[in-house]
């Protein structure tokens, strides 16, 4: 067990607040929409982002504090704010947050208009636009639309969380003296956000929301419209899913989701300009305060942009495609199993394909030698290939397991889905351990060769999903390396039975046992600190804010060693304090691609270790969930990682440094230009090319193999 430091020991100037660091990375994705330098359909990339990055930080994070406030729980973090306050500086930053991100929408608007994409507000409409709309209306949109008369029905109906709504203010016509009455229109979210107008030239859009305001009269006769906002509710998502006495977890994880729908609102995102009543009535309707309310002078949803981001065409308008690379170690290869047993392979998405992972598993599916297959599930794609090979292996008789971890926020329901396909194929599934989450991401093949058993392995950075494998910066191992595949076996024994670890040979698996084991190194690095020869910790993590691992690392500082940490989201642990933290520096990427994998590198007197890792230096990840950490042990892919920490700090295009007060600054720029993501993007380019260059391996003639990548 990690040995507990007393948090009232550390002063609490030490440390940065949680969420506020999390808004100040969420700041960090607003920049990118903001830039002039940034290509305009990547900007409406990025402002989407915003969006849907402050519903979920909504959803679960303020939920969380607002549960706590009511409870009266005035239990303070470590750098000494209570919820309360907690709560009114989120306010506060994300109140302005908002209202940047509204105007940099409409200068991307803007800007679009000269290039043929053209949103227009109904005031910009020709009557020949009112004309078409007003029928496109009457046939696609009138007949999907529910008016909800709300006062008159008793229940209220539920209003779902983030879905827009039309709140109008309506007269009886003739009737001045009568109260006015206030109904509700649900938008449509089978529709698309965006209508498109008959083109004069190029392409115009509008709002839906738009088109029924304009036409709303129709859904009320012998009323008369006094007023109207757009509206949308955010509701707390936080649902604790109690699974120590759940005999059915499929079923309690359901009901979960379902919950979800019926929980407390937390926001109320409303247009500006909204009649008073109107407004007054929604915030006590919902039983919400003033500082919960987010008035938003432009479009609310912003999510829609992508119906945007993904029309076709408008390259110019794009950041340059950069089509993934085939591994370099794995050009030319004409047996996959051959290849992993030659040597490691490692695996940089998404400028390497995430190909080869699919390809794998496909060939296990098929192959009549492989006996076994056994994965872990933490988030997949809509329509997942990986599924559908396991699917596949299983209606072929052979044993597959799989731990589908039904508890991923977010991705409950579509688990659940995944989970009894793979049943009904005749696979084992597993939903996890009790009281933890399973976040290691891992496959395990077992194959007879030759009258002997093999074992093939695959051990990543990220989830299993073919898509966000295109967006994401994560990092995948191929190996059959005996003790490491030994270690994963075990790992899913203990998974799947009642098997207690005894030991790992390569991997560190449990909870907690693996934050202890990041301690020792740290530890081991300020015992192997000199004045000479200072030790030197690289890392990169998506966050930063475990107690235990920001009181060693301050400890390592004070001792000398110096730290170099890319965090690309919440990093706790102020940099840069005087007899504190001055060796340790913190920088932050924002680019094209979602910085995600977790690389970890120790000097150890020049005997450098580097392990790639399932999670970040976070609480949760380190204490309650079952993560991998694994190391690298080819000499030459060491390097490799060694120098794509490199890369990453020598950044000055896309990075940010954390200053001591908790804010960030823009690397400035010294020397040429290096935008890390591009540099490692035209590495694997020129090794891909390098590769087809090289000579031919020539191999003595072989019965042709259907093991074919």
């Amino acid at each position: 067990m990690p040995r507990k430091r007393k948090q009232s020991n550390w002063p609490k100037e030490w440390f940065i607040h949680r969420e506020l660091s999390w808004l100040e990375f969420n700041d960090r994705v607003l920049r990118e929409g903001l830039s002039p330098d940034v290509p305009l359909l990547e900007r409406l990339k990025f402002l989407a982002i915003v969006s849907s990055n402050l519903d979920e930080f909504f959803m679960i994070r303020v939920a969380g504090l607002k549960q706590q406030k009511v409870a009266g729980i005035q239990a303070r973090d470590p750098s000494g704010l209570s919820p309360e306050e907690q709560l009114r500086l989120i306010s506060e930053r994300a109140h302005r947050m908002v209202a940047e991100q509204a105007e940099g929408i409409r200068q991307v608007f803007a800007a679009l208009a000269a290039e043929g994409i053209e949103v227009l507000s109904c005031d910009r409409w020709t009557s020949e636009d009112r004309s078409f709309l007003r029928s496109h209306f009457t046939q696609e949109i009138l007949p999907v639309l529910t008016p909800l008369a709300i006062g008159e029905l008793d229940p209220p109906p539920l209003l779902p969380g983030l879905q827009l709504h039309l709140a109008l203010l309506l007269r009886p016509h003739g009737a001045a003296e009568t109260p006015e009455r206030i109904a509700i229109v649900p938008v449509p979210t089978l529709l698309p956000r965006f209508v498109s107008l008959p083109p004069e030239e190029g392409l115009r859009l509008t709002l839906l929301e738009d088109v029924i305001l304009a036409n709303a009269e129709e859904l009320f006769p012998g009323h008369r419209l006094e007023g109207a906002t757009v509206f949308a509710i955010t509701r707390d998502a936080d649902v604790s899913i109690q699974d120590e006495d759940a005999r059915d977890l499929l079923q309690v994880v359901e009901e979960a989701v379902l919950a979800r729908r019926r929980r407390a609102p937390v926001r109320l995102m409303m247009t500006t300009g909204a009649p008073t009543p109107l407004k007054c009535w929604l915030i006590n309707w919902l039983g919400l305060e003033e500082e919960d309310v987010y008035e938003v002078d432009g479009l609310l949803g912003a999510q829609a942009l992508w119906e945007i981001v993904n029309r076709p065409g408008y390259s110019h308008l794009r950041y340059p495609d950069w089509p993934p690379q085939t591994p370099a170690a794995l050009h030319a290869v004409d047996n996959l199993w051959e290849a992993i047993t030659e040597r490691d392979i490692l695996l940089v998405h998404p400028y390497e394909s995430f190909e080869p992972v699919i390809k794998l598993l496909e060939l296990a599916a098929r192959d009549p030698n492989v006996l076994a297959i056994k994965q872990t599930l933490y988030r997949t794609s809509g329509d997942s290939p990986i599924v559908r090979a396991l699917e596949q292996a299983a209606l072929s008789g052979k044993e597959v397991t799989v731990l589908v971890e039904l508890r991923a926020r977010f991705d409950e329901q579509r688990n659940v889905q995944w989970a009894r396909r793979l049943e009904d194929a005749g696979a084992h599934v597993i939903y996890g351990l009790v009281g933890l989450k399973t976040h290691a991401k891992a496959l395990l093949i077992i194959r007879r060769e030759a009258g002997r058993i093999r074992r093939y392995v695959h051990l990543s950075t990220g989830n299993y999903n073919d898509r966000t494998a295109r967006l994401y910066s994560d990092i995948g191992l191929m190996t059959s390396h005996r003790e490491i595949a030994s270690d994963v076996a075990a790992m899913f024994n203990l998974l799947t039975g009642y098997s207690e670890a005894v030991g790992w040979a390569k991997l560190t698996v449990e909870p907690r046992q693996i934050k202890q084991r990041f301690l020792d190194l740290i530890e081991r690095e300020i015992a192997a600190t000199t004045a000479d020869q200072p030790g030197l910790i690289m890392a990169k993590v998506n966050s930063l804010e475990d107690i235990d691992i920001m009181h060693a690392l301050v400890s390592a500082s004070r001792a000398g060693v110096k730290i170099l940490l890319n965090v690309r989201g919440i990093c706790c642990l102020r940099p840069g304090l005087k007899g504190v933290s001055e060796n340790l520096e913190v920088r932050s990427i924002v680019d094209r691609y979602l910085e995600h994998a977790r690389i970890f590198y120790f000097r150890n007197r020049g005997d450098e270790e580097v392990y790639l890792a399932s999670a970040d230096w976070m609480q949760r990840n380190l204490d309650r969930r079952v993560e991998i950490l694994f190391p690298i042990l080819d000499p030459q892919l060491r390097m490799r990682l060694i120098e794509i920490l490199q890369v990453y700090f020598a950044d000055n295009v896309k990075s940010y440094r954390l200053l001591p007060d908790g804010k960030y600054v823009r690397v400035k720029r010294q020397g040429p230009s290096v935008r890390a993501q591009e540099v490692l993007y035209r590495q694997v380019v020129e090794a891909a090319r390098a590769a087809e260059l090289s000579p031919l391996r020539f191999k003595p003639l072989a019965k042709p193999a259907e093991e074919s990548v």
